[in-house]
């Protein structure tokens, strides 16, 4: 999918209005496991079945950017906000976050905790897509904060966010107290720490991030315990008047 549809999308471009700008949503996955930071010209080396179809979709990109179209290449590192999927280890530690505050104490599985990711506001991230498409000549750019967290370091942060918003001592103790790891969520080929060189895009497009690490947990987590009080308000109707 992540081929075949840009695939088909740039031969219309080209076909039908060859003037258009088009953006190409790479990652990061498409490194695999890199020792340092992530710059535009860091090999590629995809560690899984979605990394090397990114990798796919990205060089089928630079090559219509060659017959003359102007396409960019967003290497986007790991962007995060209220409206990640459910899915992602991020919502899942943040929701999990939500029904501890609520008094539920059952523990989170979770796959490899020293895992370590490049994590940004989703939002920055976006406006750094726009900037590409206004350049004058279309250029592949990495985004990314330069920082990586182990998951662990974000299961810390959701639960000194937790502490700040909703208070309690509870909150205090070892992260081993809310999660486990489950060996059968460890991934084949687990890539073990990206982190982005964005040197190029705050030169070139003057771009940066203006959310942290601890400000994007808390603002995750903010949101999904406003979300879990409202599905538990119950609004009752009011029985019909009668004469």
């Amino acid at each position: 999918m992540n081929v075949g549809g840009l695939a088909r999308l740039l031969q219309i471009v080209e076909r039908e209005k060859p003037d258009t700008r088009v953006y190409q949503a790479s990652s990061s996955e498409m490194f695999g496991n890199v020792d340092g930071l992530c710059g535009e010209k860091t090999p590629f080396s995809p560690a899984s079945p979605y990394g090397v179809s990114k990798m796919a979709a990205h060089r089928l990109c630079q090559i219509y950017r060659e017959r003359g179209l102007f396409a960019v290449g967003g290497i986007l590192f790991n962007h995060e906000s209220p409206r990640r999927g459910p899915e992602m280890v991020t919502r899942k530690i943040t929701r999990a976050a939500a029904a501890w505050a609520n008094g539920d104490r059952t523990k989170l599985r979770l796959g490899n905790l020293q895992a370590r990711r490049d994590w940004g506001f989703a939002g920055d991230y976006v406006k750094a897509m726009q900037l590409m498409l206004q350049r004058p000549k279309p250029q592949d750019y990495i985004i990314g904060t330069g920082e990586s967290h182990s998951v662990a370091e974000f299961v810390t942060q959701v639960l000194s966010a937790l502490r700040s918003l909703v208070g309690g001592d509870e909150f205090s103790g070892p992260i081993e107290n809310f999660v486990e790891v489950d060996s059968r969520l460890i991934r084949t080929n687990e890539i073990h720490d990206l982190r982005a060189d964005a040197t190029l895009a705050r030169k070139e497009l003057g771009w940066q991030p203006t959310v942290g690490f601890p400000g994007l947990v808390r603002m995750m987590v903010a949101a999904d315990l406003a979300a879990a009080e409202r599905r538990s308000t119950v609004i009752v109707a009011a029985p019909p008047m009668t004469r």
